[in-house]
This record gives C-alpha cells, sequence and structure tokens, in this order.
C-alpha cells in the first residue's frame, strides 16, 4: 500500500501566483511552536524546581540567563508587554530582590553544574536602571553564574536618556552586547507609537555608541505601523545605514491584541497598520537592501553587519536552548518544563522574601527536542536532511515538494532552503511542518 499523507493549505500554503504576498491569509503568531500539557499546582511545582535546580546538567542543551525589568517610562502603543510605570523608588525596591533571586539560584547545582552561553537583559526597559545598577547587575551575574569565555551579555532598551554614564556603568558591568528598540526613525511614526525621542536625537546618540567600537549595538525596526509608507520604510533603513549599528532586525508588525494602537484603530484616532501583502512589500525591500549592503542575514529576520554581531542568545531561544528565568514577569525552560515566574511585583518579592522560588506556571513542555531544533531551523531558513535524519526528511518530502511548488523552498537532497517568500512565512511554514509530522507519523507511512 503507498503512503499518502494528509496535507491542507495551513501546512503547504495556497498556490498562488505571488507566494510572497498571498500564501498564506497571515502571519500564525509571532513564533512557531505549539501549547504545553497543564501545568502542575503550586506546591508540586515548587518540589519539582527544586528537584531540578537541585541536579546538575541533565541535557546537551546549550544554556542562557533570561533577566527582566518590568518597568517602562511609557507604554508603546504598539506593546502588549507593559507592567509597571518606572519610579526610582519602585525600580530599587525591585533590584534589592532582584539581587537575592540572582544570588539563591547561582549557588543551586543546575546553576553551577555547566556555564552559560548567553545573558540577555529584557524587559520593560532594563535602561531605566541607574548607571550603579547597570554594573553591579553585571557584576552580580558574573560573580553568581559561571559564564562562557565568550559570553554574549545583550543590554535591552531605549535610546531615551541612556547616557555615557549607563553605557560606561554597563559596560564596567561586562555587558559586550547593546539592543536598542527603535522601531522606526521617522518622527511622526515614532511620536504616534509614544517614542521619545525624535529622528535626529535617535540617529545621533546611535551613531555615537557605535563609533565608540566598544560594544556591537543593535536595533529593531517594525514595518507596517500606522503613518509609515513605504517611502517611509525605506528612509528608516538608510537612517539604519547611515548609523553604523552592527546589526538589525527587521519585524513585521503583528498581532495587536490588547494593545493601545489597536483601540486607536478601532475609534478611528489612528490609521490602520498596514496589511499582510503590503508587508510582505516591506519584507522584501528590506532584504534587498540589506543585500545590496553586503549584510550577513543570520536569521530570517536578523542581519549583521560585521562579525561583532551573532545574536547567539535569540538564535540559542529559537533552537530550544535552555533558559534559567530572573526576575519578575522572566520566562524560560529548563528539564523538559517551561517556566513563568509572577508579573505581579508584590507576588515576585514575597516569594523571594519566603525564599520560595518565585513560580507563576511550571508546566511540561511538549516539545522534543526535534522539534524545538525545527523552530530554530525554520528560523534561520534552512532545514537540512543531517538534522532530520534521512527517513524522516524522506518522510517530509511530501510536504518539501509542495512548498517547492508554491515557490516558498527549494529542495534538495540535503536540505530545503527557504526563498524570500518561504522566510517572511517561516512561522506559518514551521507551524505547517509540525502540523504534517503529527498527522502523518513516521510509523504511519512505514506500517503502509
Amino acid at each position: 500500500m503507498t503512503f499518502a499523507p494528509s496535507m491542507d493549505d495551513l501546512m503547504t500554503g495556497k498556490d498562488t501566483p505571488d507566494p510572497l504576498k498571498y500564501a498564506f491569509e497571515q502571519k500564525r503568531g509571532a513564533h512557531a511552536g505549539g501549547p504545553g500539557r497543564p501545568p502542575l499546582a503550586p506546591e508540586q511545582a515548587q518540589q519539582r524546581l527544586s528537584s531540578l535546580l537541585s541536579a546538575g546538567v541533565t541535557s546537551d542543551k546549550r544554556r542562557a540567563l533570561y533577566v527582566h525589568i518590568p518597568f517602562c517610562r511609557v507604554r508603546c502603543t504598539f506593546c502588549s508587554f507593559f507592567q509597571y510605570a518606572s519610579s526610582r523608588k519602585l525600580v530599587d525596591q525591585y533590584f534589592g530582590f532582584l539581587l537575592q533571586e540572582i544570588e539563591r539560584k547561582g549557588r543551586t547545582q543546575y546553576a553551577q553544574s555547566a556555564p552559560f552561553h548567553a545573558v540577555y537583559i529584557g524587559g520593560g526597559t532594563p535602561t531605566d536602571l541607574s548607571a550603579l545598577q547597570l554594573t553591579q547587575l553585571g557584576q552580580a551575574l558574573r560573580a553568581n553564574f559561571p559564564l562562557t569565555s565568550d559570553c554574549e551579555l545583550t543590554l535591552e532598551g531605549r535610546i531615551n536618556k541612556f547616557d555615557d554614564a549607563k553605557f560606561n556603568g554597563a559596560l564596567e558591568g561586562g555587558f559586550n552586547r547593546f539592543s536598542f528598540g527603535v522601531q522606526s526613525f521617522n518622527t511622526q511614526v515614532r511620536k504616534a507609537a509614544k517614542r521619545l525621542d525624535d529622528r535626529e536625537s535617535v540617529m545621533a546618540r546611535l551613531t555615537e555608541l557605535s563609533q565608540s567600537g566598544l560594544a556591537p549595538i543593535v536595533i529593531d525596526l517594525l514595518f507596517g505601523l500606522p503613518h509609515q509608507s513605504t517611502s517611509i520604510w525605506q528612509q528608516d533603513l538608510e537612517d539604519m545605514l547611515a548609523t553604523n549599528v552592527s546589526g538589525v532586525d527587521l519585524y513585521q508588525l503583528i498581532d495587536l491584541k490588547g494593545t493601545p494602537m489597536l483601540e486607536q484603530c478601532e475609534k478611528g484616532s489612528a490609521p490602520p497598520p498596514a496589511d499582510t501583502a503590503t508587508k510582505s512589500q516591506m519584507y522584501r525591500y528590506g532584504n534587498d537592501f540589506m543585500e545590496r549592503h553586503h549584510f550577513q542575514r543570520l536569521s530570517c529576520c536578523h542581519w549583521s553587519q560585521d562579525n561583532r554581531e551573532r545574536s547567539l542568545y535569540n538564535s540559542m531561544v529559537k533552537a530550544g536552548a535552555e533558559i534559567l528565568p530572573l526576575g519578575a514577569g522572566a520566562g524560560g525552560n529548563l528539564g523538559g518544563f517551561a517556566l513563568m515566574q509572577p508579573r505581579d511585583l508584590e507576588r515576585y518579592q514575597v516569594s523571594i522574601e519566603q525564599q520560595r522560588w518565585p513560580i507563576m506556571v511550571l508546566l511540561p513542555k511538549s516539545e522534543t527536542h526535534l522539534k524545538s531544533q525545527l523552530v530554530g531551523a525554520c528560523d534561520k531558513g534552512v532545514i537540512s536532511r543531517r538534522l532530520l535524519g534521512g527517513d524522516l526528511y524522506e518522510h517530509a518530502r511530501p510536504l518539501f515538494a509542495q512548498w517547492q511548488q508554491r515557490g516558498l523552498a527549494k529542495v534538495s537532497d540535503t536540505a530545503v532552503a527557504f526563498t524570500l517568500a518561504g522566510r517572511f512565512w517561516q512561522v506559518n511554514l514551521c507551524n505547517g511542518l509540525l502540523s504534517y509530522l503529527d498527522t502523518n507519523p513516521l510509523s504511519m507511512e512505514k506500517s503502509a
């Protein structure tokens, strides 16, 4: 009996003359992958996490630290992550509890049993910490956790009020990569999104930081924002180039649920964001711009201008690395479990005071290591035969053939390489592949 796999358009994409615009209705979320199993009960979660942290390394996965700083002075209109407005008193109080958590987790067998390859300070707005706190944070992490000699230590933040004192304080703490959420340089677009500085101020400061040569400077740009025409997007890319930053992420605006921007658009007080077809053309222009200026593509949405920028943490997360979370609202995974820490500051602080692990959710992950690796491979735009193994690669060939027929990939005996359209839709393709493997397990073909 011949094996006939079950497939649908959500796996294969639509057969259309313009796959970049129309292969799918819209991007299926920001990241690929499926939900986990039900979370553990609170006391069971405490016991299980204690057990995990008391044990040494149980896998060969690379490891990273994620530290969350849950404060912002202003909520950007496109952001669904806003937690607390920054105040000196609140930040200082939180910082003391964060240092306690760093010291306690750093003493665990799990933390000390193998080095960490990357550290990422995210938020929120981590650059709302004082210069001294940035130094102390970096020093605390380096003192309490074993880090590889080439560990990437990233400080995320905004350009506004990131002065030389903070830059030097962060460098003194050991941070060696800085990531700024510019989103757009255009002053009108920025003001509408509640960004604080105008185009000239942002460009001038980024240029200063880049010219210092003290660390790689990386920025995020969003395409599809209200007021952001195609010509403004093209100028955003020219402005990025003029600042001489080491790397750039090009992200499309998606999933505005729960954001002030969506409310403004629904009320008619702001123009709607770009539709998917328009964003696909903005992505095309961005990709062509990077190629024209000889940037190296590190993933489907990240480019490097020089070899100092590795985007290590981002690629590790996509490939299923173990992430040890620190701070209120931090998320991670270890030992086959996904962990989310309390977003509520009081709940987080009470946990630290009571010498309990701060846990909001601890749940068994549904993904296998292979699925995590597939997510990472799709993020880079290449699925190799070596990654899947010969049997599974051939098993998925019918799906790969459909992708090629639809202009989403080029298939060989050794790898599936996404086309420009495939890279734009990589999250959909990855979810389609995972769905294909769930719907058509390899055992089904062998029995046929």
